[in-house]
């Protein structure tokens, strides 16, 4: 059986933005069950935990001898294990992976810096001479990624690994209404929410967050 380690109280409130939904909904889309293994911030913290992620964070996968940590390179391993999230093509199936890494290393880092900054540097002096320069960042990125959608419904043919990603990824955005500028992004990002193994993730998460003690 598949294990992962998640929050035991998740810092969203339960609104899917953990990395953890992300191996969710990939385990969902394959079909493939789980359990999981809800974790304090102290608990993380742990050598138990640390060895199997070395940086104290989550999620980790567990599946017989293998350890993996990393949501990116988790999801990919699902995805090669199990049909239905990576192209049959070859070429296809490399453009999949390509955009993965792309909603990874070129989409995500910005939108995280910019959620990192409303979260911690609200009530710095500089903070309001930053964010337009942080917002700036995502809407290029964001430009960038509405222009090459289209008016596609995925990024490459039929939906794959990389809409997961990419779709989690862009839900980081929720709070911030960036996406609002984005009729083509906003479309997307609800054909992935709409998905029911999207829905049967969100619920498990969810479940998680709402059963656990109340923080302190």
């Amino acid at each position: 059986m598949i294990t992962l380690s998640i929050f035991e109280r998740s810092p969203d409130r339960g609104r899917g933005l953990a990395r953890d939904m992300r191996v969710r909904w990939a385990l969902e889309e394959v079909g493939q069950p789980y359990v999981v293994r809800p974790l304090s911030f102290e608990a993380m913290k742990q050598p138990a935990h640390i060895a199997r992620h070395p940086f104290g964070q989550i999620p980790t996968y567990e599946e017989g001898e293998l350890v993996l940590f990393e949501s990116g390179a988790i999801v990919l391993h699902i995805a090669e294990r199990h049909a239905g999230l990576l192209p049959q093509d070859a070429n296809a199936r490399a453009r999949a992976i390509g955009w993965l890494f792309a909603a990874l290393d070129t989409v995500e880092p910005p939108i995280v810096e910019l959620s990192m900054a409303s979260m911690l540097e609200r009530d710095k002096p500089w903070h309001a001479e930053r964010l337009p320069m942080l917002q700036a960042r995502v809407r290029d990125r964001l430009d960038q990624l509405s222009a090459r959608l289209g008016d596609a419904d995925w990024l490459d043919g039929a939906f794959s690994v990389a809409d997961l990603m990419m779709v989690t990824v862009l839900r980081r955005l929720e709070s911030s209404r960036l996406l609002d500028g984005y009729p083509n992004l906003l479309a997307y990002v609800a054909r992935g929410e709409a998905r029911p193994a999207y829905q049967r993730a969100f619920a498990d998460q969810l479940a998680v967050f709402t059963a656990a003690p109340p923080a302190g």
